[in-house]
């Protein structure tokens, strides 16, 4: 027959990222539950209204990387970047319809560096409090 031991152990708890210590002994490692989280760090899901400080920020970010890209303020598939970071034309062989040149891998391409300026400012604004 297999017999259970029961042995008395303190499990380190934490508050955050800092350890809460409590003398109260655990009887069974089975019964500890683990602790739940709230939902409200940063990567918590809240569903708030369209015009929350969030969606401005990505909002915002976003097209103002589509306009650089558009408009030739940024690198894109027929404007490559030379040494000196200056912007020269390029005959890519994309198809594009837009008078600019302007492809979907340039739509893409600004769409993802946009969200990821905007994300940067977002975890930004909330590491230090302000959002």
């Amino acid at each position: 027959m297999a017999t259970t031991v029961m042995t008395t152990l303190t499990l380190p708890q934490f508050s955050g990222l800092r350890p809460k210590f409590s003398a109260a002994p655990v009887q069974n490692l089975v019964a500890a539950q683990p602790m739940r989280r709230k939902g409200n760090g940063a990567l918590g899901a809240r569903c708030e209204f369209i015009g929350s400080s969030t969606n401005l920020i990505m909002v915002a970010s976003t097209s103002l990387m589509l306009f650089a890209g558009r408009f030739g303020l940024a690198p894109s598939a027929n404007r490559k970047a030379t040494a000196g970071l200056k912007l020269e034309v390029r005959d890519s062989g994309l198809q594009t319809g837009d008078p600019a040149g302007f492809t979907l891998a340039d739509t893409l391409a600004c769409g993802t560096v946009g969200h990821i300026i905007g994300v940067g400012v977002v975890l930004g604004l909330k590491n230090i409090g302000a959002l």
